[in-house]
């Protein structure tokens, strides 16, 4: 979904086409995993940070096409709303200092988006829900302009048949409304960390990323608020799961399986079962047919991209065509700083690395469904989530964190070569606090609420300020 297309109106012959190529283009790519051709190595991560354009009152700023413009950076693009942005990392080996690689990259093209976006008298924030966003603003006129999105938006209501799209959250409040659009996502911001994985140890990340999406979004959640409602600690996920809502086809119990999904179970011998529950079980929202080598996977790739697991696996090709695969891990929000976006992915990295070293798979303690009920307890709750582990064995999370998996995610960074003093930094000195503090964003946003009462224009001028020092979220002052 990252490239732009060319047509938003598809006829059934185009239909026809896609499907007959993406048939073939999955015969390629299950000789290729039959063959072992993907690269083996696992050293490269990479992220993607989405943004929000505000105003000089730190309203949400639809003026996202002009600020490309001034920008003019690839690692900068847009997002669905004219009031989102996309910052892109470049890949980075994981070794070494690459923590503070990151974190600078980062500072550099963050500092970039701001001082632009204060040339056109606004500013940038990073945030999973902007608090002050309305119903009202989510319009196809500020819909960004760009052919796929439009094709997206008429595809899923084709899908539905023209029915509306419906949010239904319960959390402390509840929130009911309909939209005639898929704009109900652009509420929403988020990070995505990209881990390039082996062929030969492709199926342990990935069954590893659907056990440590539940502690990734309860220590790193940032959207209780959605209208003035408080919601879930990350309703972000429920949003997004809602905000395109096609059904597909039913699971092992019979539920209905959606285009944003949690995942069906754990995969068994290679990723390619995944890209085959993609070919059987979901209709193809953007049949744009190309004239691409086979090789490039275009059509598969792009079927792909409109399929949202919370932890989707991709197909990537260097421009000799060699492929590779990589886990996007899709749980986190954004913000609240820059420092608490590079904690995360320390977070995230170092779980990765300790857990593949193990001899035994750590999905062999965990029952799939108990697995899957943690990521929404999780996504509820947060830091105060209770959840089940290994064994089935129930735990609150702040003591998986402290007692578990924050020294693991210490040892797996150190035994890969990391710097001490990075790992000492976004381990000990911005995650440790931030779990035994329950101070993540989400609750630095609960707080400030409760104790000035329901002034969501004060608490974002709070937030941005807070945001502008850098310091991670547990040292914010409320």
């Amino acid at each position: 979904m990252g490239r732009e297309i060319t047509s938003t109106d598809f006829s059934d012959e185009d239909s026809e086409e896609f499907e007959k190529k993406l048939r073939d283009e999955s015969r390629i790519l299950r000789e290729w995993f039959e063959t072992g051709s993907f690269e083996e190595t696992e050293g490269l991560c990479g992220f993607e940070l989405e943004a929000w354009l505000v105003d000089r009152h730190l309203d949400p700023y639809p003026q996202n096409e002009e600020f490309l413009r001034r920008v003019n950076s690839p690692l900068v693009v847009p997002e669905l709303a004219k009031f989102n942005v996309e910052i892109n990392s470049t890949p980075h080996p994981i070794e070494g200092k690459f923590l503070s690689v990151m974190q600078e990259e980062l500072g550099r093209v963050w500092g970039l988006c701001e001082k632009h976006a204060s040339d056109m008298d606004g500013g940038i924030m990073a945030i999973g829900i902007h608090p002050n966003i309305s119903n009202e603003m989510l319009t196809l006129d500020n819909m960004s302009a760009m052919r796929r999105y439009a094709a997206l938006n008429q595809q899923v209501l084709q899908l539905r048949q023209g029915k509306p799209l419906k949010l239904d959250i319960e959390g402390r409040d509840c929130l009911k409304i309909e939209h005639r659009d898929v704009m109900l996502e652009a509420t929403i911001t988020s990070l995505q960390i990209h881990l390039q994985v082996s062929q030969s140890k492709a199926v342990r990340h990935y069954n590893l990323a659907q056990i440590l999406a539940a502690p990734l979004v309860a220590v790193s959640a940032n959207s209780p608020y959605l209208f003035e409602k408080e919601l879930w600690e990350e309703t972000r996920i429920p949003i997004f799961e809602q905000s395109v809502s096609v059904a597909s086809f039913r699971d092992c119990h019979g539920d209905l399986v959606g285009r944003v999904h949690f995942g069906t179970g754990f995969l068994r011998k290679s990723l390619f079962e995944a890209f085959l529950e993609n070919l059987d079980g979901f209709p193809v929202l953007l049949p744009l047919v190309t004239d691409d080598d086979p090789t490039w996977l275009s059509h598969l790739r792009l079927h792909n991209g409109t399929i949202w697991r919370w932890n989707r696996p991709l197909i990537g090709l260097d421009h000799h065509g060699k492929p590779h695969l990589r886990i996007e891990h899709r749980v986190v929000p954004s913000g609240p700083s820059l420092i608490d976006t590079i904690a995360n992915i320390a977070f995230l990295v170092g779980l990765d690395r300790y857990f593949i070293s193990q001899d035994e798979p750590l999905e062999m303690g965990f029952a799939f469904e108990d697995v899957k009920a943690n990521f929404y307890n999780a996504a509820r709750e947060g830091l105060q989530a209770k959840i089940k582990w290994v064994g089935g064995k129930s735990l609150s999370m702040q003591c998986l964190l402290l007692e578990t998996l924050l020294p693991a995610a210490r040892q797996g960074l150190l035994a890969t070569g990391i710097d001490k003093s990075d790992v000492s930094f976004y381990i000990d000195e911005v995650m440790a606090p931030r779990v035994l503090s329950m101070r993540n964003g989400a609750n630095w946003q609960r707080t400030f609420i409760s104790n000035h009462g329901k002034n969501f224009q004060e608490m974002i001028h709070a937030y941005h300020e807070n945001q502008k020092k850098n310091l991670p979220v547990h040292l914010w002052d409320v």
